[in-house]
C-alpha cells in the first residue's frame, strides 16, 4: 500500500560524526538589471541542522546534510545510503511495474495528501523518489526513465497517451493535447534527474521553450483570452508556459542561459496578475477543454494565499530560487522573509493559526511533500517546512549558518 505518509518500522542508518561550522525583438517591457539592493549580500539563514538530524525523515536527513549544509561527505559512504531506509520509497517501489511505470497512468496523483491508498503515475511517482533522495541510477529510476524518454519526441502516437487515452479516443487534436501535456512533465522528471546534458532532452527542451517564447513575442500574450460563444478561453494556438516547463527549466541552468531573452520575458509573464477566470482553451474546433498544468501568472501574489495552501508556496519559492527570480521580485522575497520569521528562536518553522495544509494540492506539487515517513499530525510538518524554507534561502543565494 503506497502512502504520502506512514509510520516507518524500519531503523533508518547511524550517522557518522558530523562537525558543524561555527558559523530578440525589442522587450516590451523594461528588462529588469540587478538593482543595487539586490547585488548586495543577501542576510544568512539560520538552519537547524542538529534538530533536523534528530527529527528528520531519512530524505531529510540526507538531504539537510548534503544539499543546504553541503558537507563534504562521499556519496559511497553510509550516508549515501540513508534515503534507502524511507519507507515512502519502498512503498512506491513496491507498486512499481516491471517496465519501470506504475499502474495508474503517468500523472495520476492521490486524491489527498495524506491518502491512505494513493494510486500514483510513473512520472509524480519518478519525482517523488527524487524528493526521498534516491540516486537516479539506481535500478528503480533507471527503469523508469526509459518511458520517460519515449515520451520526449515529438510525435502523436495514441499507444503512449495512459491516462489521455479513454478522453482522446481518435481525435487527433486530444491526442496531440494529451501527448504535448505528458512531453513536458516528463522532460520536467528527467531534469530533475539530472539529465540536462542528454541531447533528447535538451531536443524536447528546445521545441518546449521555442513554442513558449513564440507566444511570449506575440501580441496574444499582452490579452491572452479570446471570447467563444459565452466564455472566455485561450485560444488554439496559445502556448503559455506550463507548471512542467517551469520545473524543467528550474533544473537545466546551463541551458537557461542559452536563451536569455526568453526568460526575461518568462520572468515578467509570471510577475503578472493571475487572471481571475479558470484556464480553458480551445483545443482544435470544437473542444473547450480546462488546462489547470498552465502558468498564467503569479499565483502567490498574497501572505492569506501562502497560507492557505504552503505546500504549493514552498514548491513555488523553490521553483523561482532555482530559476533566480526570487532574488529579484520583492513580492515573493517578502513572503519568504515571513516564512523565515515564523521560526523560533532554534530555527525551526512552526504554522501559524493561518496556515492550513489542504486536502488536495496541484499534480506538479505532489512529488514534493510530505519527506516524513510519519503520520502527520498538526506540527508534524515542521520538519518538512524547515527543511525547504533551508533548501529555498541556499537556492536564494543567502549565506546558511548551521545550527
Amino acid at each position: 500500500m503506497i502512502s504520502g505518509l506512514g509510520r516507518s518500522d524500519a531503523e533508518p542508518p547511524s550517522l557518522p560524526p558530523v562537525t558543524l561550522p561555527e558559523t530578440s525583438p525589442p522587450l516590451p517591457f523594461p528588462v529588469s538589471m540587478p538593482s543595487s539592493a539586490s547585488t548586495l549580500p543577501q542576510p544568512p539563514a539560520t538552519f537547524p541542522l542538529r534538530w533536523l538530524l534528530a527529527n528528520g525523515s531519512p530524505a531529510v536527513r540526507y538531504r539537510s546534510l548534503v544539499e543546504v549544509a553541503a558537507l563534504p561527505l562521499a556519496a559511497d559512504t553510509r550516508v549515501g545510503r540513508i534515503p534507502y531506509a524511507s519507507r515512502q520509497g519502498w512503498e512506491l517501489l513496491l507498486h512499481q511495474q516491471i517496465d519501470g511505470t506504475w499502474g495508474h497512468g503517468m500523472l495520476t496523483v492521490p486524491g489527498t495528501v495524506l491518502g491512505t491508498k494513493p494510486a500514483v503515475g510513473g512520472i509524480p511517482g519518478y519525482r517523488r523518489l527524487l524528493e526521498l533522495g534516491w540516486d537516479p541510477e539506481s535500478a528503480p529510476l533507471a527503469t523508469a526513465r526509459r518511458a520517460l524518454f519515449r515520451l520526449l519526441p515529438e510525435d502523436n502516437d495514441p499507444a503512449f497517451l495512459y491516462e489521455f487515452a479513454k478522453d482522446a479516443g481518435s481525435d487527433p487534436d486530444l491526442i496531440a493535447r494529451g501527448r504535448q501535456i505528458l512531453r513536458e512533465a516528463a522532460a520536467a522528471a528527467l531534469a530533475q534527474a539530472g539529465y540536462e546534458a542528454d541531447p533528447r532532452l535538451r531536443g524536447a527542451a528546445r521545441r518546449i521553450i521555442d513554442r513558449m517564447g513564440a507566444f511570449l513575442r506575440s501580441p496574444a500574450a499582452e490579452k491572452p483570452f479570446i471570447r467563444v460563444g459565452n466564455q472566455h478561453v485561450l485560444p488554439l494556438e496559445a502556448s503559455p508556459p506550463s507548471f512542467h516547463t517551469l520545473v524543467m527549466l528550474a533544473y537545466m541552468p546551463h541551458f537557461r542561459s542559452e536563451y536569455y531573452d526568453n526568460m526575461e520575458r518568462l520572468y515578467h509573464w509570471l510577475s503578472l496578475q493571475l487572471p481571475r477566470m479558470a484556464p480553458m482553451q480551445q483545443v482544435g474546433e470544437t473542444h473547450m477543454i480546462e488546462q489547470p498544468h498552465l502558468a498564467l501568472g503569479d499565483i502567490l501574489p498574497s501572505r492569506h494565499i501562502m497560507d492557505a495552501d504552503m505546500p504549493t508556496a514552498l514548491a513555488w519559492l523553490e521553483i523561482m530560487a532555482r530559476l533566480g527570480y526570487l532574488r529579484r521580485n520583492e513580492g515573493w522575497g517578502r513572503l519568504f522573509d515571513r516564512l523565515l520569521d515564523d521560526r523560533d528562536r532554534h530555527g525551526v518553522w512552526h504554522p501559524p493559526r493561518s496556515v492550513t495544509m489542504p486536502a488536495t494540492v496541484p499534480d506538479w506539487v505532489w512529488p514534493t511533500m510530505p519527506l516524513t515517513d510519519r503520520q502527520a499530525e498538526a506540527d508534524d510538518y515542521a520538519v518538512d517546512v524547515t527543511f525547504r524554507l533551508g533548501v529555498i534561502a541556499k537556492l536564494a543565494g543567502r549565506p546558511i549558518e548551521l545550527i
